[in-house]
């Protein structure tokens, strides 16, 4: 009986007609209560399951049962509940002590697994950390002692022998010079470095050189103002070919010269009010302001040439440049096919092969004299008399240009020292290198030297674990001397990382011009930071030079930079003084210099140590002083003296 209720729920699952009665229902909840009893009585636990559920099954099977209407139990509920209702219940489970033993033993597993569990965590710690190397301290407090490690690496021997090793680099391959200075620059410590390479149009010298013929006397000269000749033309090849205007136009011009000085908005009217310059030759000087502007002029007059020179005047007393001609750009910056975005391939690439209309033809002072037909001496009573037409009469001339135009492959050396603080803010240093043997003289030499020189004394401190706070990117510029391409074309290309995340440029372009003045030039929120700068390593503080800081463009590469990005820039450098105020732009002329003369102007290679400290210092302060070290009150006193100078 007390197992009759589970075969009535085997029967439910064969869906049993008899579960469908009311009163079977109610027999099994009554015989379920009789079960709960029997298992209450001693000697339950001699209870044999299998022998009752047989009996069960055969009296189920009797056709004889007899089911009674059984009222339903009251409470028809579980044993255990049922027996917590009644008022007089006792637990009867023999169980109940072993639970709660268990239940401490549980707890007391739990907290000594955590107590070990934590014990064995301090312990883990503790070695750990010890093992480990401690953080390095803040370096703020002791910037100037670490920039001072850094900068006495920087010697002067080392920059001279860095320059006489780079002369040895071939110079007919740019990318052969740009893989030699990777090499270097690697080999000095510096891991990340890589060549980036750019196919640009490039004006180049022909088989000949230029000429300029007097068409009175049928004499014919060099740009250099020496006689066409055989001799002449194999002792001085190199300085003959390249002294010529990049990107001028072609060909040859007979017409008569008319000497306009400075080439400024008077001298063209004065010019023109006497006389017809439409396919004449200008005589001009290079000065007072941006050569691509007064060629803009004198091609809006109507000129068909120009011939181009510097007045002895301008240039500094210890200079005699007077027998030189020179090379001029007439490429205001980057690949001329590409205008405003980079060579890179898939570029749409434009027919430019002159820049200009004019045959413009850079030419020696000597030359320029023999033209006006003036003496040869101009000097007079320690005064210099500016070169100026004063023979009567008409002189012809006939003008032949001869340069190629081709695409050739550049390569910018691109380095990178990682800051630890910003590393997605730059600070950039840019030399620039030979391009494609460029010009015979080796100034470029001297400003890779100089930031190959502070390569190697930054990894020495990078060795010994310390970083900067603002990445460094160090850049040799290929393409400089066509019109800054090399720089142009990066710059292009890298255009939106470059505008939000670069804070400053530092320019080494051309460090050692002369020997006789210090010339910092920077944006005018650097200039207090270069003034500073200068007095670093001043022992006697009467002779420290002064405070002095120009705010002139800066000339070369970092012309993107300023021009089209808006980031300051500053650049160290020396240069004798000038004599005359129209000496301006006179950079723009870039004369031969070899390495002799080089060597000449600093035989002992400090002024070129001074600049690598003098740039070092301001690059690692730039780099890592938490706030920039921008001086707001210089950019708007600058605005001031601007408007101070205009009319309006």
């Amino acid at each position: 009986m007390a197992y009759h209720k589970v075969n009535a729920d085997q029967r439910a699952q064969g869906h049993s007609p008899y579960l469908d009665n009311d009163e079977l229902q109610a027999t099994a909840l009554e015989l379920e209560w009789d079960m709960e009893k029997e298992l209450e009585e001693p000697g339950f636990d001699h209870f044999r399951p299998h022998g009752v559920v047989q009996h069960h099954l055969e009296n189920l099977q009797s056709p004889d049962l007899d089911l009674e209407p059984i009222q339903p139990s009251s409470s028809p509920k579980g044993r255990f509940q049922r027996l917590q209702e009644d008022p007089d219940y006792i637990s009867h489970c023999t169980r109940q002590p072993k639970s709660n033993r268990c239940s401490f033993f549980q707890i007391l597993k739990v907290f000594c697994t955590a107590l070990i569990l934590f014990i064995f965590g301090i312990v883990v710690g503790y070695y750990a950390c010890k093992k480990c190397p401690s953080p390095p301290p803040s370096q703020e407090p002791n910037n100037p002692r670490i920039y001072h490690e850094i900068l006495k690496e920087i010697k002067a021997e080392h920059i001279q022998q860095i320059y006489r090793d780079l002369l040895q680099f071939p110079t007919e391959d740019d990318v052969g010079v740009a893989t030699k200075i990777l090499v270097q620059w690697r080999s000095q410590g510096l891991e990340d470095v890589r060549l980036v390479n750019y196919s640009v149009l490039l004006d180049l010298p022909g088989s000949s050189s230029n000429t300029v013929t007097l068409k009175n006397s049928g004499e014919c000269f060099y740009p250099s103002g020496q006689q066409c000749n055989r001799e002449t033309k194999t002792l001085h090849s190199q300085d003959l070919l390249y002294s010529y205007a990049a990107y001028s136009a072609k060909g040859t011009l007979e017409a008569e010269l008319v000497d306009v000085q400075y080439g400024t908005v008077a001298d063209l009217i004065r010019i023109q009010a006497i006389t017809n310059v439409t396919k004449k030759i200008a005589l001009l000087k290079l000065g007072q302001s941006p050569l691509l502007y007064k060629l803009s002029l004198l091609e809006d007059a109507g000129f068909g040439g120009v011939l181009l020179y510097v007045d002895p005047c301008d240039l500094p007393k210890t200079t005699d440049l007077t027998d030189k001609a020179f090379m001029v750009s007439l490429n205001g910056g980057g690949d001329p096919s590409t205008p405003g975005y980079a060579s890179i391939d898939g570029s749409y690439r434009q027919n430019r092969l002159n820049l200009t209309t004019l045959l413009v033809q850079p030419i020696s002072a000597v030359l320029a004299k023999k033209l006006i037909s003036l003496p040869e001496d101009t000097v007079q009573k320690d005064r210099c008399i500016p070169l100026q037409w004063s023979a009567a009469g008409k002189k012809i001339i006939s003008l032949n240009i001869q340069s190629v135009t081709t695409y050739k492959t550049i390569s910018n050396v691109i380095g990178y020292l990682k800051g630890t603080v910003f590393p997605d803010r730059y600070v950039i240093i840019g030399s620039h290198h030979n391009s494609l043997n460029a010009y015979s003289g080796q100034e470029w030499a001297s400003s890779t030297a100089v930031i190959t020189a502070f390569i190697q004394a930054l990894t020495l401190k990078v060795k010994k674990g310390w970083r900067p706070d603002r990445t460094i990117v160090f850049c040799s510029w290929a393409g400089t001397v066509f019109g800054n391409i090399g720089s142009y074309e990066w710059a292009e290309d890298l255009k939106g990382v470059l505008q939000r995340n670069v804070v400053a440029y530092i320019s080494l372009h051309n460090p050692v011009r002369g020997n006789s003045t210090l010339h910092p030039v920077a944006s005018p929120s650097l200039q207090q930071l270069a003034a500073e700068s200068q007095s670093f390593k001043c022992v006697d503080k009467t002779r420290c030079p002064g405070s002095n800081v120009s705010s002139v463009q800066i000339q070369g590469d970092s012309d993107y930079f300023i021009n089209h990005l808006g980031v300051p820039v500053t650049q160290f450098s020396y240069e004798d003084i000038k004599t005359s105020e129209n000496s301006s732009f006179l950079s723009e002329a870039l004369f031969p210099v070899h390495m002799t003369k080089t060597e000449e102007l600093d035989p002992s290679f400090s002024l070129h140590e001074t600049i690598a400290k003098l740039t070092g210092q301001v690059t690692l302060q730039i780099a890592n002083e938490p706030v920039l070290p921008f001086n707001a009150l210089d950019i708007a006193l600058e605005v001031q003296n601007s408007l101070k100078g205009n009319s309006w």
